[in-house]
């Protein structure tokens, strides 16, 4: 596109061959015999290039200048001078002139003088281009981060967990509805008025305030669960998770999501209740084969009885007793079993030593262990020492377990072993008990340990109610425990139990 070019000058001579040389070169060319004329001109025509002689009667060319630059900033002028107005020529550069050429104007000078002024209009259109595009580049992206803003605060505010957000210095900025809930705190009293140590629990808190110096590792916390105080003191069990909000290496803030874990806790109880009274109704046709066994024990050892009194046979009388006596412990065991796994109980925590109580189950079956040529070995955790919680479970879990270890060596066929049961205790991280009890009996296959928490499954016979380890995995998750096991036919089994504590001392 051809530029448009306002020639103003005085002389019409010099006005008429300019103009020609002008359209020759391809310029569409609008001329003017004095200042005021070249103005009304540039008002109607708009040219991008004005060409105006400096010294003119009536408005000179610096007054043709001024005017031109407040009506279009961006219109390139240039002066023509004269000998000896070089005080006039930079005038013309301070009020705005693109350039300046002397008469008489020669071909040269021009042609250099407006590529300048076209450079500077093309520079100006192609900066005009590129900072329109750059705005609605910005724009169209400012509008993008504020539909991604609003997304995110919706979804912030919409989740049922509890998300909280600080700055680096720990302080809440983000408390969502779901958190409100949770800690019962709304979130004007919380945003920029406390900080994370003030509400979280405070190995959560730990975690992320200490990151300055213990940043390694402490980036994600992955999913855990833990116990939160309400603000009425209620305890809440909760899901949680986090990270640290980096930038290179610095911490520029944290974000941590809660899960309420009470409906789904109530959920679990109910299901586990339902699940041990349907544990119960099977148990009760079970018991039929139990009491039934039970009962011919009692007539087989009433019959040696009778027989012994009535011919006076000691030892008849006396096997006939022993027969009796056994089958009255097997039904006080099978009772007593079953009253504990349909009794639904609390854990009762007190300050107790898990060493001591390990060492009195030990000592309790050593000598059962040693009269059938079993080595009962104990290794303790010494970093283990007054602990709060709950003795009544510990006590008959290991004893049941390692009642079962030692009857594991003594129905081993393999009698080369030197059978040995192990009793050993780990203080674990995050507050947990390692109770570990192993033997090298006979082991289990794979079909048996799938029905070992089954009830009424026993590998000893007659001598086991078939509830021993159903009522001691009970006992443990109602501590909220683990209990596991490895074993090996032929090798031997391990089982371990790891149960959580809380420090001596401390109130539930």
């Amino acid at each position: 596109m051809m530029n448009k070019l306002l020639l103003i000058d005085d002389e019409p001579d010099i006005l008429k061959v300019l103009s020609m040389s002008l359209r020759a070169d391809g310029y569409q060319v609008h001329t003017a015999l004095s200042g005021a004329e070249g103005l009304e001109i540039f008002e109607t025509e708009h040219p991008q290039i004005v060409l105006t002689d400096i010294r003119m009667p009536g408005m000179d060319g610096i007054e043709v200048l001024k005017r031109i630059k407040d009506a279009s900033e961006n219109t390139e002028v240039i002066i023509i001078t004269g000998h000896g107005d070089l005080d006039l020529a930079i005038e013309a550069l301070q009020n705005g002139a693109s350039d300046f050429i002397n008469k008489p104007v020669r071909g040269l000078s021009l042609e250099i003088a407006l590529k300048r002024a076209e450079e500077k209009l093309e520079i100006r259109e192609k900066l005009a281009a590129y900072t329109q595009n750059l705005e609605k580049e910005v724009r169209l992206a400012t509008r993008e981060l504020l539909r991604k803003s609003n997304f995110l605060s919706r979804l912030i505010r919409s989740s049922n967990d509890g998300i909280v957000a600080t700055d680096r210095d720990f302080t809440v900025i983000v408390f969502n509805p779901g958190a409100e809930r949770i800690f019962g705190r709304t979130a004007e009293d919380v945003i920029n008025r406390v900080r994370i140590d003030a509400i979280f629990p405070g190995e959560i808190a730990g975690i992320f305030m200490n990151a300055g110096t213990h940043l390694e590792g402490a980036e994600v916390v992955g999913w855990r669960e833990t116990t939160i105080q309400n603000v009425d003191g209620s305890p809440i069990p909760v899901g949680f998770s986090g990270a640290l909000l980096m930038e290179e290496t610095q911490v520029m803030g944290s974000v941590a999501f809660f899960q309420d874990l009470r409906e789904i806790k109530r959920l679990e109880k109910e299901l586990l209740h339902s699940e041990r009274l349907a544990a119960i109704g099977q148990t009760v046709a079970g018991l039929t084969h139990g009491i039934k066994n039970v009962l011919h024990g009692f007539k087989g050892g009433s019959y040696l009885v009778d027989l012994g009194i009535g011919k006076g046979d000691s030892e008849k009388l006396t096997s006939g007793w022993d027969m009796v006596k056994r089958n009255i412990a097997r039904t006080s065991d099978l009772v007593m079993d079953l009253l504990t796994y349909s009794k639904e109980r609390e854990p009762e925590f007190e300050d107790c030593q898990p060493n001591a109580i390990a060492a009195d189950v030990a000592e309790t079956v050593k000598d059962t262990a040693e009269e059938n040529g079993v080595a009962v070995v104990t290794d303790f955790d010494p970093g283990i020492g007054t602990v709060r919680m709950d003795p009544h479970i510990i006590h008959p879990s290991l004893l049941n377990l390692m009642t079962n270890a030692i009857d594991a060596c003594i129905f081993d066929e393999d009698t080369s072993k030197q059978w040995q049961v192990r009793l050993r205790t780990v203080l674990e991280d995050d507050r947990v008990i390692l109770l570990e009890v192993s033997d090298n009996g006979t082991g289990m296959t794979d079909e048996v340990r799938d029905k070992l928490f089954a009830s009424f499954f026993s590998t000893k016979g007659h001598r086991g109610t078939g509830l021993g380890m159903l009522v001691t995995q009970k006992l443990i998750e109602e501590h909220n425990g683990t209990i596991d096991v490895s074993t090996q036919p032929g090798k031997g089994s391990t089982f371990s139990v790891r149960l959580p504590f809380e420090v001596a001392g401390n109130d539930m």
